[in-house]
């Protein structure tokens, strides 16, 4: 049974997919990224979730994005459930496109949690050894000169979605939002902030490269390989998947979050135990999504978490 997940409106995350088995369906090229970046727009309008970043990787996809509203599990089922049928039709696969592991949803408590988060995402290229510089990814991204202020394009796909149907557009755009987090400080400091992370990223990524004598792929081999081959790179498996991120050098943050966490877990472990033997009056905790949205569960009005 996996550990259940607290779910409020406001919440700001790190999301990231994986493709089976690292297959490489999402190979940068037109045709993908006019479906992600439609599906993306689309599917963030219809849930009003704010998005902050994006980089599809080949063989997986990353998200930094606000959940306004608290419904993020219903985005993502929409929005994964678009990419798969239409890159099914656009690789003609067979079979699925996602990995059978849960995707990641990493709740970003802090500021120093944004920064570094965004970085990474858009440092992701670079740490594969695909180019030397995110910006030279080809792929569906997002510049760090757009965080906060740019705006992503796209025509519907001409496969899979039906242009009559009135919920699929003939074109779509989709503004980059400032995180909360950022709403005093302004867009300007946060695009300094993720420029000097992922500044930091890319010299450590680089002086790595140089100490192994190992050359980036390029945008041109990159551009070509099949979207059939699978990522031959080393990965660890079942590595840890963390449920939050406070940042570096944040240690009072994170025992703060921790505590969190478990008071949360407990007390829906306490009310899940009452309601399965038949008390209906069990009241979960804030944040309790399953269990209020198919069972219509009582729910605490009072948040745990900080």
């Amino acid at each position: 049974m996996s550990q259940p997940r607290e779910i409020v409106p406001g919440a700001t995350y790190m999301i990231t997919r994986r493709v089976l088995r690292r297959h490489l369906l999402f190979r940068p090229d037109a045709a993908i990224t006019q479906l992600l970046v439609y599906a993306l727009a689309v599917s963030a309008r219809r849930y009003s979730i704010e998005v902050h970043a994006l980089c599809a990787m080949s063989s997986h996809l990353h998200l930094v994005v606000t959940d306004t509203k608290g419904v993020l599990p219903r985005f993502l089922q929409f929005f994964h459930r678009i990419v798969a049928l239409g890159t099914k039709v656009l690789r003609k696969w067979e079979g699925p496109v996602w990995d059978h592991e849960a995707t990641s949803v990493v709740r970003l408590l802090t500021r120093a949690a944004v920064v570094e988060k965004t970085a990474y995402v858009l440092a992701n290229p670079v740490a594969a050894g695909l180019v030397p510089h995110a910006s030279e990814w080809p792929g569906a991204k997002v510049d760090v000169s757009e965080l906060g202020r740019g705006v992503l394009h796209a025509a519907r796909p001409p496969v899979y979605l039906d242009p009559d149907n009135p919920q699929w557009p003939k074109s779509v755009t989709l503004s980059l939002a400032l995180p909360p987090v950022y709403e005093q400080a302004g867009a300007e400091s946060f695009r300094c902030e993720v420029a000097s992370e992922l500044g930091r990223l890319e010299a450590q990524i680089h002086a790595e490269a140089r100490r192994q004598g190992l050359r980036f792929v390029g945008v041109k081999r990159v551009s070509a390989i099949s979207p059939y081959e699978r990522a031959t790179s080393s990965e660890a498996l079942r590595d840890r998947n963390p449920t939050f991120a406070v940042g570096r050098q944040q240690g009072r943050a994170w025992r703060i979050a921790a505590a969190a966490v478990r008071t949360f877990r407990a007390s829906y472990r306490a009310a899940l135990e009452r309601w399965r033997a038949g008390v209906r009056t069990a009241v979960f905790p804030a944040g309790t999504w399953w269990m209020c949205t198919f069972h219509s569960a009582s729910v605490n009005d009072v948040v745990l978490t900080t």
